[in-house]
């Protein structure tokens, strides 16, 4: 176990640098927001999410996971919120299949 930890760990670091370096770097910051949810860190995972999505508000990929994560955590209101956004994120971008997964989600949710 501590093993698997440590290795996320380093991963994490590893972003970071990136990050250090490139601070709108999406791809790195949505590494590190998966590692952390992943960890059950959902708090820093949420945070990280929020601050992609605040830079990059058409990464489509962090719509969706952070929604899943919220969702996971109990929180719905906010996940169907999350899912709604993301699905205008997807449809600016033509990403019909990401679209349609978020639209299966929220359908699951918003019941």
């Amino acid at each position: 176990m501590s093993g698997q930890n440590s290795s996320s760990m380093d991963k994490i670091a590893g972003l970071r640098e990136i990050l250090a370096l490139d601070p709108k770097n999406s791809f790195a910051r949505y590494g590190i927001a998966m590692a952390l949810a992943g960890q059950g860190d959902i708090s820093a995972g949420l945070a990280e999410f929020d601050t992609l999505l605040a830079n990059d508000p058409d990464y489509t990929a962090a719509y969706f996971m952070s929604a899943q994560t919220l969702a996971t955590a109990g929180r719905i209101p906010e996940a169907i919120e999350r899912l709604k956004a993301g699905i205008s994120s997807a449809a600016r971008a033509g990403n019909n299949h990401a679209l349609s997964e978020m639209q299966q989600m929220l359908d699951e949710l918003d019941r």
